[in-house]
């Protein structure tokens, strides 16, 4: 980061939290962003998400999502670090939010948390899915809209706009009716929306040294509470733990696994139309194992 964006940001801090920034240590923020942990003179610390000021969009979106979270958490089981506020510079933008030291442990207070979100949230929902504003998953966009019916959300504002990415790669799947078939099939399982993470692989979560679960990186919607939980399995990492008490609280239907395929082949997609690679291959497979699903179902 050169010196004038990092002169601009340490001159907001200072007025934005009425105190003198003591440090500033780069510290690692995933793929997309550069991260700065914000040192102050009280020895308050802050973390500050950087980005070109092309992704301000981004920023701003995982602001909204960190702020959606923690209406609906159980703090006692589950930490959602607070977004305290987006700003642009000359060229950069940046995400301030409180800092939160990270850790590894025991997974049973991140299920029951998780848990406690989807079924808090169910409650107070407007029996829709969807989301009023464009975001992103990664540095994909995430089509805003709502529809009273869950299949109809799924493959049309999520699916099938990164199918359409992929043809510009080469996917070639050609399949009659293969969407709307799985519309019909998702519509017949008729869950009730939930707000979600929408991200929600072990690099987006943590264990704090109180017990409590933590959760950041959203990439929030109304949907299915099951896509929380596919995505859990995708990449891997999560303890047995995890599942057990995700389900002392709320219990999954006991057909949520032949859903997995489906919800994360959103995620597989979106991993090939980004870095390509085996994803492409990877995506393809599932694409070809979800039409086979739908068509003996």
């Amino acid at each position: 980061m050169n010196e004038k964006v990092l002169k601009e940001i340490t001159s907001f801090v200072n007025h934005f939290s009425g105190e003198q920034v003591k440090g500033v240590n780069t510290v690692s923020g995933g793929c997309i962003h550069n991260a700065l942990q914000i040192i102050l003179d009280s020895g308050q610390k802050l973390f500050a998400k950087t980005s070109p000021i092309r992704n301000y969009n981004m920023l701003h979106y995982e602001s909204e999502g960190l702020t959606y979270l923690n209406r609906y958490i159980n703090k006692d089981f589950i930490t959602v670090p607070k977004a305290l506020t987006t700003k642009k510079f000359s060229t950069t933008a940046i995400l301030l939010m409180q800092w939160i030291d990270l850790s590894i442990g025991n997974e049973k207070n991140l299920g029951k948390g998780l848990a406690m979100l989807h079924k808090k949230s169910l409650k107070q929902n407007s029996n829709q899915f969807g989301w009023d504003s464009d975001g992103f998953i990664g540095t994909s966009p995430q089509l805003r809209g709502w529809t009273k019916t869950w299949g109809d959300c799924f493959v049309k504002l999520r699916l099938i706009p990164q199918l359409k990415i992929a043809k510009k790669w080469g996917l070639e799947f050609h399949k009659p009716n293969f969407t709307s078939q799985l519309i019909k099939y998702l519509n017949t399982h008729n869950p009730q929306p939930s707000l979600v993470h929408g991200d929600l692989w072990k690099g987006n979560t943590a264990i704090h040294k109180t017990g409590k679960g933590i959760i950041f990186d959203p990439a929030i919607w109304q949907a299915d509470r099951e896509v929380d939980i596919a995505m859990t399995k995708l990449f891997g990492g999560f303890s047995k733990e995890f599942y057990v008490a995700y389900e002392e609280i709320w219990e999954l239907p006991s057909c949520h696994n032949e859903r997995v395929d489906i919800y994360n082949l959103y995620h597989l997609l979106n991993h090939a139309n980004i870095f390509g690679g085996s994803y492409k291959q990877q995506a393809l497979s599932t694409l070809k194992k979800v039409a086979y699903f739908i068509d003996n179902f």
